[in-house]
This record gives C-alpha cells, sequence and structure tokens, in this order.
C-alpha cells in the first residue's frame, strides 16, 4: 500500500478533462490495463482530483505493481494511492473422488493455495522516474552495477514497454530485485 508519485503531463492520453468517479470516467482505465495484459476484474478505481485510488484484488504481486504504474503513467495522474490486495483466484472447487467400495474409510486430502496476506503487502520492485537522456542499459548499471540487465528491467515492465529504445522522461518503470 502507497501513495506513488508520476508526472501528470506525461504518458498515454486516454482520459477527457471531466472526470469523476462514474463508471464511465474510470472506463479509460480499466481498458487501458486490459491492453496492456491485465485484467481489470476485481479493480476499482476513484478519482481524488489528479489523484487515482486503485482498490480490489488482484492474483499476484507482479501484476499489482504493473496495473500501479500502467495507471500512473497516464497523462493527467500525477498520483495513484494503491490499495490494491495480493489474493490468488481461487480454481474452481472439484469434488474428490468416491472411494472404492471396500476402501477402509478413505478420506480425500486436498490443497488449497494460501490467500495472500489480504493486506496490500510490500513492493518487492522498486521503481525509477526515467529523466531526459536515460537509457534501459544506463538505469540498469545505475540500479544493479551492470547495463547489460537492462532486459530484466525490459522484461518487469512488458507489456508497458513494446521497445526497450522507447522510454520517455517522467515514465514510471519498475526495477525488480537483482537475486
Amino acid at each position: 500500500m502507497g501513495l506513488f508519485d508520476f508526472m501528470k503531463n506525461a504518458g498515454a492520453k486516454i482520459l477527457g478533462k471531466d472526470r469523476d468517479d462514474t463508471p464511465e470516467s474510470t472506463k479509460p482505465l480499466s481498458a487501458h490495463l486490459r491492453d496492456h495484459g491485465i485484467d481489470p476484474v476485481g479493480i476499482q478505481f476513484r478519482f481524488h482530483g489528479d489523484t487515482v485510488v486503485m482498490e480490489g484484488t488482484v492474483p499476484d504481486q507482479d501484476t499489482r505493481e504493473k496495473a500501479v504504474l500502467i495507471v500512473g503513467n497516464v497523462e493527467g495522474i500525477a498520483r495513484v494511492d494503491d490499495r490494491l490486495r495480493v489474493e490468488p483466484r481461487k480454481a474452481p472447487a472439484q469434488i474428490p473422488p468416491k472411494p472404492l467400495s471396500g476402501a477402509a474409510d478413505a478420506s480425500a486430502t486436498t490443497s488449497h493455495a494460501s490467500p495472500g496476506s489480504g493486506d496490500g503487502g510490500a513492493w518487492t520492485s522498486k521503481t525509477h522516474t526515467v529523466a531526459s537522456g536515460d537509457t534501459l542499459s544506463g538505469i540498469a548499471k545505475q540500479h544493479y552495477g551492470d547495463a547489460r540487465l537492462y532486459p530484466r528491467i525490459f522484461e518487469a515492465n512488458k507489456p508497458m514497454l513494446k521497445d526497450p529504445d522507447q522510454i520517455y522522461p517522467g515514465q514510471v518503470l519498475r526495477i525488480p530485485p537483482q537475486g
């Protein structure tokens, strides 16, 4: 959970000037997430001026971090208040097979994925705001000490990034842990 700052005048131009908390005003954010490969089901948006509050659940930490950055990298959004929780989506219930007749009191054992902590939890990645003249290799050198590790940053920001040479000043990127 946290408040993340972005450059209000940089990013995708998907929002109109008049925003409120109606589904019509937040629909472009859901579509933008979907366009970037993230299912927005379970995520709700609210506007407070140039801040977007994101609440709800996502299936994993990577999805959470990407969703916040995709929404924050929209023109007109200066901050994202991340109130998302990681809760793995449950698989449909399966009926255990009936024990064979004559089996001695067989019991079915099922395992379930842990439901997540229920709170937002800490981010596993750092963020980096792109400055004029930055390159992914330069950012990798700064954060990892090795420019050749830029593909790690590129992969962590897909599908928001489609080309490692196309980043822009003000864009906020995920910097995954080095390990």
